[in-house]
């Protein structure tokens, strides 16, 4: 016979809770490592394994006390032995896997010891009882045993599929077998699809007809319990994660929870779980992880959590998660036990922009293409497919990047603001096969969109949940802020910065950009990421500052967006960015929105229009700058241009003379030219310019700035003349942006010999003076700047001239003069009809007998002029 190497690891544990109304309580304490090539064949129950458990006495004899660890239960009074065993052989004809040891006592100190291996795809429960108080006369034993979920009331018989109900309260009965040392041991044997599960008995001898027979229980009086098929797992990684062999870890975070169960689902829309499998706090507990492991998953198809008599919660890290059928207040979703499936990447090559490249589009997933008129099947449509079905859209629009509204699962009463779950996309935006298909959905509008040189930036919420769906049963004093401070605890806020909580937000992050491509963050209510756990701003947030130097993370688009979707007004301050996090500038938004309804200042327009330098100049650049007209929250803006009541103040529009829908022509052309006008300054500011859906037909909320009240994209709206003449006036300034990127998509600041300011009639700008409302900008070609960064398009313009005017009355403008030879083209006049308001080849401007370019300005008006050779 071969010699045969052996690996023993034994781990000294002991159980110390065995009814089946109280799960067991397991100890891990001491392990040791044993090889031993002179043990020949098998090692077995029986005779073999007394020779290896000698071998083991032998060992803890001779390590010296102070280095074992023993550990007891304060209430047992049991001293803890050797438990497991695990045998492996160099040449088997038959695969012998880890075997677990549980030693017992019964209430007269008899030893039951039960051994469970893996053998054959099978498993083995060995139990070996020695009743030294049993008299001679009764040498007949029987174990009366029931397989269980968590307890006596939920049995669980031996082929539960093919069970009846009443096969489902009765305990099952096998006799041992004697041996001639007095000792009874017995053999169970269990197919692998029956794991995990509790094996819980109790021993009779049977008695003559006239008397009772014979219980024997436990030391504590009651049944024995033990765990098949159920291991201590790991504490790494967090969420569910698959081996190889077919095992599947567990771990989940939790520092105050008492007790945790792990809840298995066979069917998804089961109300309870069809096994519930305790965590002892002494075995399946590392630090504040608690961890298990098994190694078939039987037909379970969802699992969820139960901490301290709660109701079944949901895995903070899962994948993939399926709606549920709550009971009580639980959760609303279940993680899948699935892997996540494999997709091909091979190809994707992220477009990877720079800032100041960038156009931008906000979009909802679902609303987008939701509407019957974008006349896409039904499982299509408000879906990540969807969006790549309308790619055209955003190519017509000149548009190089899509922000999408949070796609996280969501509270469905609150809107995606408040999320419930990190770690994947809401099922209701792939096609209804499944919670998979979202993800693969996905994954595929990804690739679609770097194939065509489109970014994908993602809006992400981690500074609050929703109520009661999310962490706070897990354990609200880790995850939330619950320390007194009103203006958070109220609010579910999520406390960033705690260790556990920015651990998960960076995973999360890591896990979008590794998994999904996505090419960057914006991350709503930004401010509240600076909040400390006693609700303090921090100058160094250790959560954002992670961020901007995470090697992966910090790689790709961070945005710090202080907007607060629960209608708070965020405290004013500064974002720490250690050059590397951008900010939506909701500074811009004011000033563009105040100036063109005549109350701004002229120094405000002229600072958004420079890159806003008293914001960016910090060591950023003005394409940190993320600036819009309008948003998802707050009046669309055909509606800035269309009311302006009194509870509409904190929006700083402008009706344009007649509150809400009017057929008055005058009316009507002064909120053309307006909507115009917010276009034209967003795209020749320096910055990121983003656009908003539906801005471009005139999606109106009919004043309403609630965000409940955005409505589905109509894609037929988009035929009108408004949607027309503006799709392609966004067209024209994105192409204009490009052609010009040596002036408008700047990095660095313009330098001050670059550019010079008017006034209406070539004086200086009254700056600060209220009444002001013109205002213009001569932005000269520097051919040495773009020389020197390798830019080839700027030497063949000229310089740019634009005005802006926010007067009731028309303006006579005098444009500087220029080199003989060059004369100024006009390339946009906003007051002017469509087409004739644009034009890429631009209309020249009369030269005047004293050598002066003259141009007549309308009122609510911009014009933009180049220079050009004659």
């Amino acid at each position: 016979m071969a010699t045969l190497p052996l690996s023993i690891a034994i781990q000294a544990s002991c159980c110390l809770n065995c009814g089946t109304t109280e799960l067991p309580k397991l100890t891990a304490t001491d392990r040791y490592g044993h090889r031993n090539n002179g043990v020949h064949g098998y090692v077995k129950l029986g005779t073999e394994r007394n020779l290896v458990l000698r071998e083991v006495v032998q060992i803890l004899k001779e390590r010296p006390l102070r280095d074992r660890e023993w550990k007891v239960y304060a209430t047992s009074r049991v001293s803890v032995e050797p438990v497991e065993q695990r045998v492996s052989t160099g040449t088997e004809t038959e695969e012998v896997g880890k075997v677990s040891t549980y030693l017992f006592r019964t209430d007269t100190g008899d030893p039951v010891n039960v051994f469970v291996r893996k053998r054959n795809a099978k498993y083995a429960v060995n139990i070996e009882v020695s009743l030294l108080h049993l008299s001679r006369s009764d040498r007949r034993l029987v174990l009366s045993w029931g397989m269980y979920r968590a307890d006596s009331s939920s049995f669980v018989p031996s082929n539960f599929r093919s069970s009846t109900p009443a096969d489902r309260t009765t305990a099952l009965e096998t006799p041992f077998t004697g041996t001639s040392s007095g000792k009874f041991t017995l053999e169970l044997e269990f197919e692998a699809k029956q794991i995990p599960f509790y094996l819980s008995f109790v021993l009779k001898s049977p008695a003559d007809a006239d008397l009772s027979d014979l219980e024997i229980r436990s030391h504590r009086k009651t049944n024995f319990c033990f765990p098949v098929g159920f291991g201590r797992g790991c504490p790494a990684p967090l969420g569910v994660s698959f081996s190889n062999d077919g095992s599947m870890n567990f771990a989940i975070f939790s520092r105050n929870a008492e007790s945790v169960v792990l809840c298995l689902y066979a069917e998804t829309t089961a109300e309870k779980p069809v096994l519930e499998l305790d965590l002892d706090p002494y075995v399946n507990r590392s630090g504040d992880i608690w961890h298990a492991s098994f190694e078939n998953a039987w037909d379970f198809v969802s699992y969820g959590y139960r901490f301290d008599e709660g109701n079944v919660l949901l895995d903070p890290y899962a994948k993939i998660i399926a709606k549920s059928v709550p009971h009580g207040t639980g959760s609303k979703y279940l993680g899948r036990l699935c892997e996540e499936p494999a997709f091909e990447w091979a190809g994707d090559v992220p477009p990877d922009l720079t800032l100041e490249k960038l156009v931008v589009y906000r979009l909802n997933v679902k609303r987008f293409t939701k509407h019957k008129s974008s006349k896409l099947p039904t499982n299509i449509a408000g879906t990540f497919s969807g969006l790549t079905e309308k790619l055209e859209h955003f190519k017509a629009l000149g548009v190089n990047a899509v922000l999408l509204e949070p796609i996280f699962p969501f509270d469905e009463q609150k809107g995606p603001y408040f999320p419930v779950h990190f770690f994947s996309p809401m099922n209701c935006f792939g096609p209804p096969r499944g919670p998979v298909s979202a993800v693969i959905s996905m994954k595929e509008m990804v690739k679609f969109f770097h194939a065509d040189g489109i970014e994908v930036l993602l809006e992400v919420v981690f500074t609050h949940t929703s109520e009661g769906e999310a962490m706070q049963g897990i354990d609200i004093s880790s995850y939330y802020h619950v320390n007194g401070v009103e203006d958070l605890e109220a609010r579910n806020a999520l406390n960033c910065n705690y260790p556990v909580v920015q651990q998960m937000v960076l995973d999360s992050l890591r896990y979008w950009v590794t998994e999904f491509h996505v090419d960057g963050f914006c991350f709503i209510n930004a401010s509240s990421l600076l909040r400390g756990s006693n609700g303090e701003y921090l100058s160094r947030p250790p959560l954002v500052e992670a961020i901007a130097f995470d090697p992966l993370l910090s790689k790709t688009k961070i945005i710090a967006d202080c907007w607060d979707p629960r209608g708070l007004v965020p405290k004013e301050t500064r974002f720490p960015h250690w050059k590397r996090w951008a900010e939506v500038n909701t500074k811009f938004s004011n000033d563009v929105r105040n100036f063109l309804r005549g109350e701004g200042l002229l120094s405000d327009l002229a600072t958004r229009l420079c890159g806003n330098g008293d914001i960016f100049s910090d060591g950023r650049g003005p394409a940190s700058s993320f600036n819009f007209i309008s948003r998802n929250s707050g009046l669309p803006l055909v509606d800035l241009v269309s009311f302006s009541g009194v509870e509409l103040a904190a929006e700083l529009s402008w009706n344009c003379g007649e509150e809400g829908p009017t057929n008055k022509t005058a009316v009507l052309e002064r909120r053309l030219k307006q909507i115009r006008n917010f276009l034209f300054i967003l795209f020749v500011s320096l910055g990121v310019p983003v656009l908003n859906m539906g801005d471009e037909y005139g999606q109106s909320a009919g004043g309403s700035p609630a965000y409940s009240d955005r409505k589905a994209f109509d894609w037929n709206a988009l035929g009108t003349g408004f949607a027309t003449q503006t799709t392609q006036f966004i067209a024209f300034l994105s192409s204009f942006r490009i052609r010009r990127s040596d002036l408008l998509q700047k990095r660095n600041f313009l330098k001050e010999e670059n550019i010079d300011w008017y006034g209406s009639d070539q004086s200086s700008p009254k700056w600060e003076d209220p009444s002001s409302k013109f205002l213009a900008m001569k932005l000269k070609a520097d051919e040495e700047e773009a020389y020197e960064s390798g830019d080839d398009s700027s030497p063949s313009w000229g310089d740019l001239f634009v005005a802006f005017s926010a007067a009731d009355i028309s303006e006579t403008v005098i444009l500087p003069p220029l080199p003989e030879g060059t004369g100024w083209f006009r390339l946009v006049d906003t007051a002017l009809p469509f087409p004739g308001f644009f034009s890429t080849d631009g209309e020249p401007v009369a030269e005047q007998p004293a050598g002066l370019f003259a141009y007549e300005m309308n009122s609510h008006s911009c014009a933009l002029f180049e220079a050009r050779s004659l």
